[in-house]
């Protein structure tokens, strides 16, 4: 069992347009993080590739981060990830190994539907050596199966 804490929550009510900093959001079973654009099926993927559902939150290490920004020698802020939960105390690795299987923020339950791989669309709202320093690293998305409140400093539990 691994385990670490939430650092950071980020949402957007629209595609494009800035993270927006929380220490509290609303997390709802089979739909998404209230105030967030893919909970609210209006982010940029929306109706693409995968079910809205199942990229209703998507998780990110902190680790993975500051990896990607000192090997690319590139400020790298983790809110410009578009992610929307930062764990730290989680090896990348074994956040990244979560694809169908179930992992705990606090009270909610979530589960791994595939790899949040950068994109494009990131690096033209970043900048330029974004995708390629995140490429292995870009974190999880996830289903979100039971519900609750999620708050910085909560504790990540992944149980394989």
């Amino acid at each position: 069992m691994h385990t670490g804490r939430l650092v950071a929550i980020y949402v957007t009510p629209t595609a494009g347009a800035p993270m927006e900093s929380r220490d509290a959001v609303d997390a709802t079973a089979g739909g998404g993080l209230t105030g967030d654009r893919y909970g609210a099926a209006v982010g940029t993927y929306s109706g693409q590739r995968r079910p809205d559902h199942e990229r209703g939150v998507t998780l990110i290490a902190a680790e993975a981060v500051a990896a990607a920004a000192a090997e690319a020698q590139i400020p790298l802020d983790p809110s410009e990830t578009r992610r929307n939960l930062v764990v730290a105390g989680i090896d990348p690795a074994d956040l990244d190994a979560g694809v169908g299987r179930e992992l705990r923020i606090g009270p909610v339950v979530l589960r791994g539907t595939d790899l949040a791989d950068p994109c494009t669309h990131l690096e033209r709202l970043t900048r330029p050596g974004v995708r390629v320093a995140l490429l292995g690293r870009g974190g999880l998305r996830c289903e979100i199966v039971t519900g609750g409140r999620l708050t910085v400093g909560d504790e990540i539990t992944l149980p394989y």
